[in-house]
């Protein structure tokens, strides 16, 4: 079949190798304008435009405006069986009604829960044991359309957002082939999604991020392992920002402290009073500064027993 691909971040990047290398032709590549990244603000492409422009893949379009009259008529010129969307934007209906085959989309969830920008974060931020890839045919309403295929995988028990990402993001590239391989076959069934089972993964805020201690441990050590590594979870101590990446249960007797309290002092270790139990930091971080595990950040940085992350 030929494609036309609809992608920008890291996420969608095995998707487009996966069908480069296979017998579906790529006709072109939709991905959002450069943007501006670090601290000298320096403009680097998209990571699916990088890929792009490496393998060849041309024409690669980075519209501002998804509406704009001659982008539509640009893409309505190009010859294409089916779109593809992996980790972009909403698509208009005048796009996604295109192709005759339709509009596909990979969605990192078992639709139809956690439905919106970041199901992956959502899903761990849950403490789901499962999650999974849904391959839909895109309709109006958002991540809402018609199951091609779904697949199911177990979340490891400390696994973080970006390492289920990682995973998601191969998994997915085989689904979407084995969908093409189905749309170009005529051989598949088309399963409605249950409404009423469906939930939320809107996009995370700073007001996500803001960790409350004031939280029973393991909810609180889902939502660091559901920030980690972006957006990132963090507190503050004495007016300083810490960002926390990975966090364990810990096995030491409660206490009776306020939540955020420092509990211990022991060499390499690092626990802090919840509501109710005690959460014990594994890598952690300074503000604009490495990121470490517990042992190595505490040879630097003195976090004093008895004063609270706030």
């Amino acid at each position: 079949m030929k494609i036309l691909f609809f992608g920008t971040p890291e996420f969608a990047v095995p998707s487009l190798l996966k069908i480069f290398y296979s017998r579906h032709q790529i006709v072109g590549v939709v991905t959002q304008p450069d943007k501006p990244k670090g601290r000298g603000k320096k403009i680097f492409p998209q990571p699916i435009k990088e890929v792009a422009q490496r393998y060849h893949l041309f024409p690669i379009l980075h519209p501002e405006n998804l509406k704009d009259k001659t982008f539509i008529s640009v893409l309505s010129q190009i010859s294409a069986d089916v779109y593809v969307v992996v980790a972009f934007r909403i698509l208009p209906e005048e796009i996604f009604m295109q192709p005759a085959a339709g509009t596909i989309n990979l969605h990192p969830s078992l639709l139809p829960k956690y439905r919106g920008a970041a199901p992956i974060n959502w899903t761990v931020i849950a403490g789901e044991k499962e999650t999974g890839n849904t391959i839909i045919k895109i309709s109006k309403e958002i991540d809402a359309g018609d199951i091609i295929l779904q697949k199911r995988t177990s979340i490891l028990p400390d696994e973080t957002a970006g390492e289920l990402h990682d995973r998601l993001s191969a998994a997915g590239a085989d689904l979407l082939l084995e969908a093409l391989d189905l749309l170009q076959s005529g051989k598949y069934e088309l399963h409605s999604q249950n409404h009423l089972l469906s939930s939320p993964a809107p996009k995370l805020t700073k007001d996500h991020c803001h960790l409350s201690f004031d939280k029973p441990v393991t909810e609180l050590k889902n939502w660091i392992h559901g920030l980690s590594p972006f957006p990132t979870g963090f507190a503050y101590f004495q007016s300083e920002r810490i960002n926390f990446y990975r966090a364990r249960v810990s096995a030491s007797s409660e206490v009776d402290q306020a939540p955020g309290t420092i509990l211990n002092s022991d060499p390499g270790k690092l626990e802090i009073a919840c509501s109710p139990g005690i959460i014990e930091i594994l890598e952690l971080q300074k503000e604009g500064k490495k990121r470490l595990m517990t042992g190595d950040f505490l040879r630097g940085y003195k976090l004093k027993p008895g004063i609270r992350f706030l």
